[in-house]
């Protein structure tokens, strides 16, 4: 006897978002299925891979020093890297040098390196202020200004500075990446005042803060999948954005991706190490249902980009 996947067919379906503009575009979400469920409905758009590039990187583990080489200085010539050796789809910009707390660098010159990557590559580009409130609305709104008619991801609005960096977006024809702290609620609440405001839905993107591997993993993988089916399977329109995980920072910062061998030597490389701990918590966000993930080494980058092409 044959067997027959059983099938559930969705009432919902998440909104295509149109990351860049032009030929620099990239389409993201568009499915009304759960991940790669392909027998029950369609996913039009794979999901997207952005490279981490970071304005400021201070120091990194061996592992990431290694990879990076001389670009690590140079934002432009790491997102050029990124596209045309790693094969990303997407940049995710961090204007680590806007924090207060550190360089505290001007929102106009941060504006500036945002606009020389994004004319230097070829693909969307997406970018983050420091998770600060008031510098990060500062700074949203110079990149906004500056990068007019590019159609870049600003981020990460939060309910405390959305209206700053929500009327930036909505007057410069830009995307908005919402970050609540993993908890559904408060991601459907802060899309509710974002709209109210005048976004338009299709131009947000849900980042509902990423746990990496054994620090929070499982809780942000319970809230992506409980956004996914509130979308597909209750039809609510505010939780109907892809979804957002912000990866390589989380899980290059655990102890086990950034210890020495000498400090644990039972652990082994601490380079596969480092790899295989953002891969896995790429790959059980994935299955939760994340639409764009933004990861740190290449190599990560090489074995999501042939595990996403095998399930699609």
């Amino acid at each position: 006897m044959a067997f027959n996947l059983p099938v559930d067919t969705a009432k919902g379906k998440i909104r295509e978002v149109v990351l860049g503009s032009g030929d620099k575009s990239r389409k993201v979400g568009g499915e009304n299925i759960l991940p790669f469920h392909t027998w029950e409905g369609e996913m039009p758009n794979r999901p997207l891979l952005a490279a981490e590039v970071l304005d400021e990187p201070g120091e990194l583990v061996p592992a990431l020093e290694k990879a990076l080489g001389e670009v690590k200085g140079d934002p432009v010539t790491w997102a050029k890297k990124a596209q045309d050796e790693w094969g990303v789809d997407a940049i995710a910009l961090f204007l680590t040098s806007t924090d207060p707390k550190g360089t505290d660098a001007p929102a106009d010159a941060a504006a500036e390196t945002v606009a020389k990557v994004a004319e230097a590559v070829n693909i969307p580009v997406i970018v983050y202020g420091t998770e600060d409130l008031e510098k990060d609305a500062e700074v949203m709104k110079a990149v906004a200004t500056r990068v007019e008619g590019m159609n870049v991801v600003l981020g990460p609005a939060k309910e405390e500075n959305h209206k700053t960096i929500g009327a930036a977006a909505i007057g410069y024809k830009q995307d908005v990446a919402a970050m609540t702290p993993i908890d559904v609620n408060l991601a459907k609440q802060l899309n509710i005042l974002l709209t109210n405001l005048g976004m338009e839905a299709d131009r947000l993107i849900i980042d509902p803060t990423t746990g990496a591997l054994g620090y929070g993993l499982e809780y942000t993988y319970s809230v992506m999948e409980r956004l996914k089916i509130a979308a597909l399977y209750q039809d609510d329109s505010m939780t109907q954005m892809p979804l957002l995980a912000n990866i390589g920072q989380q899980a290059w910062k655990t102890k086990e991706a950034k210890s020495s061998e000498d400090e644990y030597p039972e652990w082994g490389d601490p380079e596969k190490r480092g790899i295989m701990w953002e891969a896995l918590t790429a790959t059980s966000l994935l299955m939760a249902g994340a639409d764009l993930l933004i990861l740190r080494h290449p190599e990560s980058i090489r074995l999501m980009k042939k595990l996403i092409a095998d399930l699609s």
